[in-house]
C-alpha cells in the first residue's frame, strides 16, 4: 500500500450543496432563505436568546444566588445516635454500615457526624469524621481511623 492509493471510506466524503445557483435543482434562487425578510438578508437574523417579542426564557426563571461547585465531594452521612444497633468494640466501615442498611449510596465516601451519644467503643473507619464525632467515640474507649 502506498499513499497514493488511500482513500476514504464509502459514503464517508459528501460533495458541499452549492447554493444559490439559478433557478433550478435543490437550493436554487432564494437559496433556503425564504422570500425577503431579516433572514434572508445577509448577516441578518436576530440575536441569541431574541424570542420575537416573548419575554427571554432566561429572564421568566427565578433570580438565583450563587452556584453549586462542580466538584464538591457528596457523602453518605451517618450520627452517632444510628450506631446504637452496633455491639460493643465492633467494627464500624462501610461495609458494615451497608449491611445495616444506614448508607443511601454505597459508592459514596462516608462521614461520621457528632449527633447522639456513644455508650460503647467501636472501632470507627470512615472517610471523614467530624472533631465532635471523634471525641464523643474516644471518650467511650473506641477508635478512629481515616480511609484515604
Amino acid at each position: 500500500m502506498k499513499l497514493h492509493e488511500l482513500k476514504p471510506n464509502k459514503g464517508a466524503k459528501k460533495n458541499r450543496i452549492r447554493a444559490g445557483r439559478g433557478t433550478g435543482g435543490r437550493r436554487g434562487k432564494t437559496a433556503g432563505r425564504g422570500t425577503k425578510g431579516q433572514g434572508a438578508r445577509s448577516g441578518g437574523g436576530s440575536r441569541l436568546y431574541h424570542q420575537g417579542g416573548n419575554l427571554p426564557f432566561y429572564r421568566r426563571l427565578p433570580y438565583k444566588r450563587g452556584f453549586t461547585p462542580p466538584n464538591r465531594t457528596v457523602y453518605n452521612e451517618v450520627n452517632l445516635d444510628q450506631l446504637g444497633g452496633f455491639k460493643a468494640n465492633a467494627q464500624v466501615n462501610p461495609e458494615t454500615l451497608e449491611k445495616a442498611r444506614l448508607l443511601r449510596k454505597p459508592n459514596l465516601p462516608v462521614v461520621i457526624l457528632g449527633r447522639g451519644e456513644v455508650k460503647k467503643a467501636f472501632k470507627v473507619r470512615a472517610h471523614r469524621v467530624t472533631k465532635g464525632a471523634k471525641s464523643k467515640i474516644e471518650a467511650a474507649g473506641g477508635s478512629v481511623e481515616i480511609i484515604e
